[in-house]
């Protein structure tokens, strides 16, 4: 097998390869539960780029399967050992202040832009032409290879829980969902909700809280907040101290009179909720200004506690549940959603990534003690337990070795605070699409996939598929 040229043959087909990864980017499969129906559970558009992929496939000769609209399968090869390549087709919101279209994929400066491009259409047309590679050039396989397409990875992942209760379980498989060279260790993953009832009875204020809202995902860096108070008095001087609080911060936001009400708006900076230093939180930002001000008794109750424990505070350290291990890093906290009406109390959504060796059922106690100080209660828990594979096993050191005659770097292995697909397989790993120093920009307004990047990445999952799979 060595004695292919992976490349030559990707670049044989680059036309077609860029053209269907634009087709692909165009459709816009954002999760829709409120319009899906009994065939497409997760809304059209998710259904359309699911079936856009599994007709591809028919069409080229693999076996295609679609399970119940929520997941589906194309495969190729022979033998009892199956080998998974773990993609999904859904994509997070578009978000704001993007150049072009967010699903125009347009093709400037040699990359291609558009929400998906590198998480994660981008990366499962390279996959999937990795596999047609393969299969055209009628390689001997031993194992067959299996593409398990997703539809709900940027949400609840119900669609590989559905699938792997439906379906075989590969012996191992990799999830073209992250970075090269080869991340083999994955923080655990929880998600849940902080909520505070309203004192039916609160202290009068002349600053009430009637609302506040920020953030749509618990797993992105919120990009924008707003607030709505009413005040009996002094709006005027609240709105320019707002403005000096913007100006002095060198934020982005505007604070106008609607009527009786004051409406606060603040911009912030998407990001990955995996560090979300990477990003200005505009929830908590917009809670920083707040908490300088004397608000009705619900209002503050709100205001103070985001303030308190999560401005400026992405470790957990004043919730007491810091933590950090050699494997896998530092425990982070996104707030991802934000939401509060004086009616309804306040919800405060968060994303909590942990260590391999941390034990997340102690932290949820932690976390839980230090709430009902303030009235919250911890609610919606989810988890996604930590992920690891042996560094000696042969997935780890096959992909080592394409990886490295593919680039001539050395593959070391990393860990990340990011879920990818690779968790949902017994012996899994995540390998690219992005390369090292390359900037990420999954989540956020702009995104994009380099075309040379993600034709390399296309020539490294040939050569892994034609190894793993003989």
């Amino acid at each position: 097998m060595s004695n292919i040229n992976w490349m030559d043959e990707v670049l044989k087909r680059k036309d077609e390869l860029i053209k269907d990864t634009q087709t692909f980017l165009k459709i816009k499969s954002i999760l829709d539960e409120e319009n899906g129906t009994t065939t497409a559970p997760l809304g059209e558009g998710i259904d359309e780029a699911l079936q856009f992929l599994l007709s591809k496939g028919s069409k080229d000769g693999f076996t295609a399967k679609n399970v119940d609209g929520l997941a589906g399968h194309l495969e190729f090869g022979q033998g009892t050992e199956l080998v998974g390549i773990l993609c999904h087709v859904d994509v997070v919101p578009e978000g704001d202040g993007w150049t072009s279209d967010p699903f125009g994929a347009e093709i400037r400066e040699g990359k291609i832009f558009a929400r998906g491009a590198i998480d994660d259409k981008g990366p499962t047309m390279a996959a999937y032409y990795a596999m047609k590679i393969v299969k055209e050039l009628g390689l001997p396989l031993h194992k067959r290879i299996r593409m398990i397409i997703g539809t709900d990875e940027e949400s609840d992942w119900r669609c590989v829980e559905h699938y792997f209760k439906h379906e075989e379980m590969p012996t191992m498989g990799f999830a073209p969902d992250a970075d090269f060279p080869i991340i083999y260790a994955e923080k655990g993953i929880s998600d849940f909700d902080l909520k505070i009832e309203p004192n039916k009875n609160p202290n009068k204020s002349k600053l009430v809280l009637r609302s506040f809202q920020s953030g749509r995902r618990y797993n992105m860096v919120p990009d924008f907040a707003e607030a709505r108070l009413s005040a009996t008095s002094g709006g005027e001087d609240f709105l320019n101290e707002f403005k000096s609080f913007i100006q002095s911060r060198e934020l982005v936001g505007k604070g106008n009179i609607e009527g009786e009400t004051l409406v606060l708006q603040l911009e912030g900076q998407s990001a990955h909720g995996m560090e979300p230093n990477n990003g200005k939180n505009a929830g908590l930002l917009l809670a920083a200004f707040l908490k300088g001000y004397q608000l009705d008794q619900n209002g503050s109750a709100y205001i103070q506690f985001l303030g308190d424990y999560f401005h400026e505070d992405s470790r957990g350290n004043k919730l007491g549940v810091a933590y950090s291990d050699e494997i896998t890093g530092e425990l982070t906290i996104n707030v991802g959603k934000m939401s509060y009406s004086s009616e309804s109390g306040g919800s405060i959504g968060l994303n909590l990534r942990y260590p391999v060796t941390n034990d997340m059922e102690e932290t949820k106690q932690k976390i839980e003690k230090e709430c009902e100080k303030h009235s919250f209660k911890l609610t919606n828990f989810s988890d996604s337990k930590p992920h690891h594979v042996d560094k000696d096993h042969v997935l780890v050191k096959t992909l080592q070795k394409v990886y490295e005659e593919q680039t001539g770097a050395e593959a070391t292995l990393l860990s990340i605070g990011g879920g990818t697909y690779a968790r949902s397989l017994k012996a899994g790993v995540a390998f690219g699409p992005l390369f090292p120093g390359r900037p990420d920009s999954a989540h956020q307004k702009d995104e994009y996939i380099i075309i040379d990047d993600l034709l390399r990445a296309t020539a490294i999952y040939a050569q892994a598929i034609s190894e793993l799979g003989s």
